[in-house]
């Protein structure tokens, strides 16, 4: 068997349009080319589609089922166009917790007013890539323990490490924090895509680890008690959670945020995006701010 796109919406158009003559006029195509295009799709199917009459053109009862499936093809297949050709139209970052943290915001406002051809998604995939391996972005912003060597990349900034802890911890009363401090306590990792693991801490004095999913599972962890968590600053902005507090750890390693892409055909605006970036990091490290 061997459909073709333009038999559905030939279909499609004689049941909107009611006529043969009205949707040959909706086409663009003769009457006759309609015809003939409905019967050739009949003929594949080996049903009838179509009641006929001199004024009137009514889907049977076959033909109620195979519009409704014709419609549901047709409109698949507009998203695959659309997909295919909005790379210049449209940049899709992924990101598996923080986006950007502080600057999200700032960044998509910029990114707005300079670029207004090119929309701008945000997209948060818990993979260890951002999505990017996946298909399902263009860039993405990853803070990830990654074989970079897979992909083209640029650190964009590092980030100072924090501690999450329950509110009513008495770790929370301190203003900062050691690693040290952490040593005895259960220590929350998502390892998919987590910027943490007890690398951090001597083979010696490492904490008891549990597993979890993604952030809102490991925000959870803590708030209830059992857990603490080492995280990037972008985290604290952009994960406030009642009964979680953050401190700043002192002696704790920054993390690198990284900016990645496919090497081959990458998107038109890969370099304006990481020229916006690196830029509003840099603006976030100066004395004025």
């Amino acid at each position: 068997m061997d459909l073709e796109v333009r038999q559905l919406r030939c279909l499609v158009a004689v049941v909107d349009a009611g006529t043969f003559t009205d949707a040959a006029i909706e086409l663009g195509v003769s009457q006759a080319a309609v015809s003939r295009t409905v019967m050739a799709l009949e003929r594949e199917l080996g049903v009838r589609l179509l009641h006929r009459t001199s004024r009137s053109v009514t889907p049977t009862t076959a033909g109620v089922r195979v519009l409704a499936r014709a419609r549901q093809v047709l409109a698949e297949v507009d998203e695959l166009v659309i997909e295919a050709t909005s790379g210049h139209t449209r940049l899709r970052i992924g990101h598996a917790w923080s986006a950007l943290g502080r600057l999200t915001t700032e960044f998509q406002r910029r990114w707005a007013g300079e670029h207004p051809g090119i929309e701008l998604q945000l997209i948060r995939t818990n993979t260890a890539t951002g999505g990017l391996a996946e298909g399902l972005c263009d860039l993405a912003v990853v803070r990830t323990h990654i074989d970079l060597r897979r992909f083209a990349h640029v650190t964009v900034a590092q980030e100072r490490r924090y501690a999450a802890l329950p509110a009513d911890d008495p770790l929370a009363r301190k203003r900062t924090l050691t690693l040290d401090q952490l040593r005895d306590r259960t220590l929350s990792i998502d390892r998919r895509t987590g910027s943490t693991t007890v690398d951090l801490w001597p083979e010696e004095a490492r904490p008891k680890v549990e597993y979890t999913h993604d952030v809102d599972d490991w925000l959870a962890a803590i708030a209830s008690g059992r857990c603490v968590g080492v995280t990037p600053q972008a985290t604290t902005t952009q994960y406030r959670r009642d009964g979680v507090v953050y401190r700043p750890l002192r002696d704790a390693p920054p993390v690198d945020v990284h900016l990645i892409w496919h090497r081959q055909d990458p998107h038109p605006a890969t370099e304006a995006a990481v020229a916006l970036l690196t830029s509003l990091f840099q603006e976030s490290r100066s004395p004025t701010n």
